[in-house]
């Protein structure tokens, strides 16, 4: 039977909360995992693949089949859990502090005393899964395809894990400096050079409304035969072929909205839209045809994400794509800087 291993920090008016995490322990010698979703509180796609994941590893653990240790955390935000404005869950930033919740994990888990209870989370949440060989931290986006956001230490032999989940895509990076949950965790291994047999990777679970028994099955099962080819689970496992499209960060198109409106879309997701082919437009003042912008694509790719809400307001990401070569618009850093 799992551990129960969940730990409490304070909530927002000092009362606290509790932080849900099960450690499936095997065999020793084999590889530590640290498995958790919903860093991101309003990302919960993740939250039910995990949940139907826990049941296929209680069963592995009961037959003796597990080696080393599997950790999962299947709803890791329980400050961003409680943020509904009417109706509506707001679980990327801190209500109290406008902290984004995968942020500046790096230096809540450098110190000594957190002064904030979102440092005090994000330290233990570092402490928890510092141990693991293989950390995947589930999120979704708006509207998107599935993929993979991997550093490039861990690319190509992260292709399996992305052809087990069925990803369409996978991102690679280079660098970062904004303290993410995956940043935080493999410095130490980079800094070190020690980045052999372990593994890291942010999966992005299509978009936020993508929240099914059909979906989260799906995952659920690549996950396991992953973790069955990693050696983590004594089972049988063919090695998945699927065709992930592999893009470098710089190559991929983040089209922003150049004014407030109504949004509409003209091309779906996965579609392959030609340089500058239009994709979308904004209507700012409904019943003034001149007031309508037109958005085309800054380079031939496919349409990868997309704004979930058909109202935008200036300056919010319409739609991401992947391109052929670096963005003009590149200046490093990251995917999403908010």
């Amino acid at each position: 039977m799992a551990q129960d291993i969940s730990f409490k920090i304070r909530n927002n008016n000092g009362d606290t909360v509790q932080v849900g995490a099960w450690r499936f322990q095997g065999a020793s010698g084999g590889p530590k995992v640290h498995l958790q979703a919903g860093v991101h509180a309003d990302e919960i796609a993740g939250m039910l693949v995990l949940h139907l994941l826990m049941q296929h590893l209680a069963v592995a653990e009961a037959e003796g089949r597990l080696n080393g240790s599997v950790t999962v955390v299947p709803q890791a935000n329980p400050l961003g859990i409680g943020q509904f404005r009417q109706g509506r869950i707001l679980g990327r930033f801190h209500d109290a502090t406008g902290h984004n919740f995968n942020r500046g994990f790096d230096q809540s888990a450098a110190m000594e005393q957190p002064s904030t209870n979102v440092q005090e989370w994000q330290k233990k949440l570092v402490q928890l899964a510092a141990p693991a060989d293989v950390m995947l931290d589930l999120h979704t986006d708006d509207e998107a395809l599935p993929y993979i956001y991997v550093h490039r230490s861990f690319w190509p032999q992260g292709y399996e894990l992305a052809a087990a989940m069925k990803m369409d895509l996978a991102i690679i990076w280079d660098e970062g400096g904004d303290g993410s949950f995956e940043e935080t965790i493999i410095a130490p291994w980079l800094r070190e050079g020690a980045t052999q047999g372990r593994l890291a990777a942010t999966l992005e679970l299509r978009g936020q409304g993508d929240v099914s028994d059909r979906y989260a099955t799906q995952d659920a099962q690549g996950l396991y035969a992953w973790l069955c080819g990693f050696g983590v689970i004594d089972g049988a496992n063919a090695r998945p072929e699927w065709p992930v499209e592999v893009r470098d960060m710089a190559q991929m198109e983040t089209i922003l909205a150049p004014q407030p409106g109504v949004l509409i879309f003209e091309k779906e997701l996965g579609d392959v839209v030609k340089q500058g082919q239009r994709f979308a437009r904004i209507l700012r003042r409904p019943g003034d045809p001149t007031s309508e912008v037109v958005l085309v694509a800054e380079q031939t790719g496919r349409m990868v994400t997309r704004y979930r809400d058909r109202l935008i307001s200036q300056g919010v990401v319409v739609a991401k794509f992947t391109g052929s070569q670096v963005s003009r618009h590149w200046r490093g850093g990251l995917l999403d800087p908010n």
